[in-house]
């Protein structure tokens, strides 16, 4: 079955709320100290027949295009792929010069994709977990593979 990727439009806020607060633990994302609510957002939605399989919501400030909330449901499948192409396609075309995001430490399995994506390590924000703690006191004290979270790591891909 392949996945078609789609345009969020105001029909699917109601689908965007639920899979954060599956997903990301709350109907908001915290990001450098911002809370920043995917609702509110453009967005993408990966599908398979009518099944959300995937969302990727951004925001553009100015020339760069960054990525708040990312989730792909299969892995390995060409999803996360597939929204990523989207979303930089998108930014290219609305001017955006740089394309980036920010992670936890823990997060092996997006270092690793984002990397052989073409992002770069752009900067480590260390214990800003913390900070994003206040905000949203359900983010885990240990993460993937038992690695405290601790720090926030940007990356970020030059568009030409």
């Amino acid at each position: 079955m392949s996945v078609r990727i789609d345009s969020a439009t105001s029909a699917d806020a109601d689908l965007i709320g639920a899979f954060a607060k599956e997903h990301w633990r709350a109907d908001f994302i915290v990001t450098r100290g911002r809370k920043i609510f995917p609702t509110t957002l453009p967005a993408l939605i990966a599908r398979e027949s009518k099944e959300c399989v995937g969302l990727l919501s951004y925001e553009v400030i100015g020339k760069d295009c960054e990525i708040i909330a990312f989730e792909a449901l299969k892995k390995h499948q060409g999803i996360g792929s597939a929204l990523l192409n989207e979303v930089t396609g998108e930014a290219k075309k609305l001017g955006c010069r740089r394309l980036w995001l920010i992670t936890t430490n823990d997060n092996l399995e997006a270092l690793r994709f984002y990397q052989r994506r073409g992002f770069h390590l752009r900067a480590v924000h260390p214990d800003a977990i913390n900070l994003s703690r206040k905000l949203k006191p359900a983010i885990p004290v240990a993460g993937n593979f038992g690695i405290p979270i601790r720090d926030e790591i940007e990356l970020e891909m030059t568009l030409s």
